[in-house]
């Protein structure tokens, strides 16, 4: 909502201080569509090329995603800490027994129904089933385990960036090719150069229009997007922090209290519950 408010407060500002300086805006929309045509034909044609389907789909969910903003808010980061320290604390006090029939079907697991917001977040929920089951299969080597988990949230962070870097590229192009338009409309007035000079200086203005939208598209549109959709994955990432830590300080032998509030650390300052907010999440957890 507020990116889109945003892009229409740019365009009244730009558009109405032209129109307050005197211009007129019939020479813009006289060529608009055609120059559109061009910049955004091109535009979405080497974008195509360029990236992959998976990509492409993947960048069209991540415009969505920046209108929608950030999945997660501070009750779905409370939400986190509740599960992980029911299960740490779980597995500390009954072992991986206890453990098994929760991270083998979580769906059916009380602990994780106690969540149900949570368990629509798949990823989040493969990542704790999984690590939970290597660390019951005696893989506890604290330091491997660290390891392992951060080198995939890096290739996962790494991957759920890729759209924001094509949307930048895009972005990138977009002035060159306002100039490819501009110079075939400089190049369709000088087919016409005989024409008296207002049908030239009409032409003219065409031709710049190219130029225009394409640095207009460029730093106006495509580039506060891809800039925008980069702040929201390498925020929504912070999640998946946050399990890593608080599974990582289980490893170490720390207290399951101890553990979660390791984790709480590494959610955003905008988000992170405080201590005692997280305090009265754990008092109301019950083992079953």
């Amino acid at each position: 909502m507020i990116p889109g408010i945003a892009f229409l407060l740019l365009l009244a500002c730009v558009f109405g201080g032209y129109l307050l300086a005197g211009g007129s805006l019939h020479a813009i929309l006289a060529v608009l569509p055609f120059e559109l045509l061009i910049i955004g034909g091109a535009a979405l044609g080497s974008f195509v090329m360029a990236n992959s389907m998976t990509v492409v789909k993947r960048s069209v969910a991540g415009i969505r995603a920046v209108l929608r903003g950030p999945r997660f808010g501070k009750q779905d980061y409370l939400d986190l800490l509740g599960l992980l320290y029911a299960l740490v604390r779980l597995a500390a006090t009954k072992g991986a027994i206890g453990l098994e029939p929760h991270i083998e079907n979580p769906q059916e697991s009380p602990i994780f129904q106690r969540y149900p917001r949570l368990l629509t977040h798949a990823p989040a929920v493969a990542m704790i089933c999984d690590y939970m089951r290597m660390i019951g299969m005696h893989a506890d080597d604290p330091h491997q385990i660290e390891d392992l988990m951060a080198r995939e949230l890096r290739k996962d962070l790494q991957e759920a960036l890729h759209p924001a870097q094509a949307l930048q590229t895009m972005a990138d192009a977009l002035p060159a090719l306002g100039i490819i338009a501009a110079v075939l409309g400089v190049i369709k007035t000088m087919s016409h150069i005989d024409q008296p000079p207002a049908v030239l200086g009409n032409m003219i203005a065409g031709a710049l229009v190219g130029t225009f939208l394409g640095v207009l598209l460029a730093y106006g549109l495509v580039g506060p997007l891809a800039a925008r959709l980069r702040g929201v994955v390498e925020e929504e990432a912070r999640f998946h922090e946050v399990i890593r830590a608080v599974l990582v300080a289980h490893l170490y032998g720390h207290a399951a209290q101890v553990s979660v509030e390791t984790g709480r650390k590494m959610a955003p300052r905008n988000l992170m519950p405080s201590f005692n907010e997280l305090e009265r999440v754990l008092s109301e957890i019950r083992l079953p």
